[in-house]
């Protein structure tokens, strides 16, 4: 008898630690044109277009375009009233993501094509992703009619986490972001270092202030390269980039200087778009970010 109390009691003890469910994986995603999507959706995989995604939610917003602190079924596209129907890289992390966790998870976007970071640039609308103080007293949120995209991107953060992932059950971890851009701000490459690191602490710092987890100053940052092919990459961006993740162990740079582009010699064709997405998750698979 008493053996058999021992069994169930050592029993009951374990019980919380198998059935405890792992927090709601979180993806943060961000950037110009190429994060934007510039593929046509008749172009996704096959096994995408006929599986379609099940598990992937995403809240997404791009200029006036707010993603309100709401959550649908993931399935690509842009704003844009003409040919809202494509994608980009991003699709490919979330189907690996898919495949790997089969439950659901979240992700955050915010992309507009043609934006910088640096005002001495042009941006499209004037609409860009400066985290300067000094810019961001002076503007709102480009969703808000203003003309900052980065405080669009972290205000939406904030909404998705009041409305609905602080009352998952489950609870939620913000895995990793992922960023492709820097095309726009080429002609002001000499201050791209400065001006990526001062938007990516922006973000990681709202982030430890808006959920009190001090672990998100060091939020994972996955930067996908610029194709050496593209009549816009710079050698100065691209450097910016590697001494980032020189500097700081947790963010990271995808190179793809043969990735494939449509005749603009600009965007992403599929295969391009593809290898990037696939190359993303194979270092978020060999970094263990998904654990």
């Amino acid at each position: 008898m008493k053996k058999y109390i021992c069994l169930l009691f050592a029993a009951f003890c374990l019980m919380p630690v198998a059935a405890k469910k792992q927090p709601a994986v979180v993806i943060l995603t961000a950037g110009q044109s190429n994060t934007d999507g510039r593929v046509m959706n008749t172009e996704l995989p096959a096994e995408i277009q006929l599986q379609k995604y099940k598990y992937c939610q995403w809240s997404f917003g791009s200029s006036s375009l707010s993603g309100e602190g709401k959550f649908e079924t993931f399935w690509p596209r842009i704003y844009n009233k003409n040919k809202p129907e494509r994608w980009a890289y991003d699709a490919i992390v979330y189907w690996n993501v898919e495949k790997k966790l089969k439950k659901n998870f979240y992700v955050i976007k915010e992309s507009l094509g043609g934006t910088a970071i640096d005002t001495l640039c042009t941006s499209t609308s004037k609409q860009y992703w400066n985290a300067s103080p000094e810019y961001l007293a002076k503007n709102v949120a480009s969703d808000k009619g203003g003309k900052s995209l980065l405080k669009a991107f972290t205000e939406n953060i904030g909404a998705c986490i009041d409305n609905q992932l602080s009352h998952l059950p489950e609870g939620y971890d913000i895995k990793f972001m992922l960023w492709h851009q820097g095309e726009s701000d080429r002609h002001q490459a000499k201050n791209y270092y400065h001006n990526l690191k001062q938007m990516l602490t922006y973000i990681r710092t709202y982030l430890v202030e808006k959920t009190g987890n001090k672990k998100y100053a060091n939020l994972p940052i996955i930067i996908g390269g610029i194709s050496h092919k593209s009549k816009q990459w710079s050698q100065g961006v691209e450097d910016a980039q590697h001494r980032l993740a020189q500097e700081d162990k947790n963010i990271y740079v995808v190179d793809v200087p043969n990735a494939s582009l449509h005749s603009d010699v600009l965007h992403f064709d599929a295969e391009g778009a593809q290898e990037l997405g696939n190359k993303m998750f194979q270092l978020i698979e060999k970094e263990k970010l998904l654990k």
